[in-house]
């Protein structure tokens, strides 16, 4: 692929430089020329020095041809506009854009822009990582507003349905893997021993669920059902 990268910032240089090792045609644009420092040794893919925003610019870096492009410097107006003009006057089959700032977002989204936003995911990630670590991110879908999560069934669940364990979790399930074997993840299957879970989930949900598989390991079977009910109800009466 022809591939055009508008930014050689920490994003830029190092989607520049995975594009390049992959095989691919990369030509970064960037209006300082010390930013091509960012770039690695191994890197012999084009550089062109000037403002993406000018479209003899673009014309050098080949956007007639370009299969691609990324906007992905740290000013979310000059992303915007490149890539619009990307799109819309060059039909680049494939645009998509850096949100930097994320007051700046509603500007992508009213564009139309395939966007990624560093900032949100990032923080996300995070926030999952510090009270989430028992259930893992396996697929996320734009910047985390649904995701599918995967992790291993609390030995108390056994013998008990899939649907008792979403009960008020607002998740859907998506597959139930087992000794190798992996079905779909109907409401009404009896989860088993050593069993693997996906599920399709949003943040707010997956907090809920979180805290029902933390509680029904940490407590008294005899209580655990009582308990995690009893957290799910509040969560959702909160939210």
């Amino acid at each position: 692929m022809k591939i055009i990268i508008v930014g050689c910032g920490r994003v830029g240089s190092e989607l520049a430089s995975r594009l390049y090792q992959r095989g691919h045609q990369v030509a970064v644009i960037d209006n300082t020329v010390a930013s091509f420092s960012n770039l690695p040794p191994e890197y012999n893919g084009r550089t062109i020095e000037g403002e993406a925003s000018n479209r003899d610019v673009l014309h050098r870096a080949g956007i007639e041809q370009a299969d691609g492009l990324a906007a992905v410097t740290n000013n979310d107006s000059l992303n915007a506009v490149v890539a619009h003009v990307a799109r819309t006057a060059f039909d680049v089959p494939h645009v998509f854009v850096r949100n930097y700032d994320t007051r700046w977002r509603p500007m992508h989204e009213a564009f139309g822009h395939q966007l990624v936003s560093s900032s949100s995911w990032g923080a996300q990630r995070i926030e999952e990582l510090l009270y989430h670590a028992d259930i893992r991110t396996v697929f996320s879908a734009g910047n985390g507003e649904v995701e599918i999560y995967e992790f291993s069934v609390p030995a108390l669940w056994g013998g008990r349905k899939l649907g008792e364990l979403l009960q008020g979790v607002e998740c859907m399930p998506v597959a139930l893997a087992r000794a190798g074997r992996t079905r779909r993840g109907a409401r009404g299957r009896v989860l088993r021993g050593a069993n693997r879970l996906l599920l399709s989930c949003v943040l707010l949900r997956r907090a809920l669920l979180s805290g029902r598989l933390l509680r029904s390991c940490i407590v008294p079977s005899d209580r655990c059902g009582h308990i995690a009910s009893t957290i799910s109800s509040r969560a959702d009466s909160a939210g």
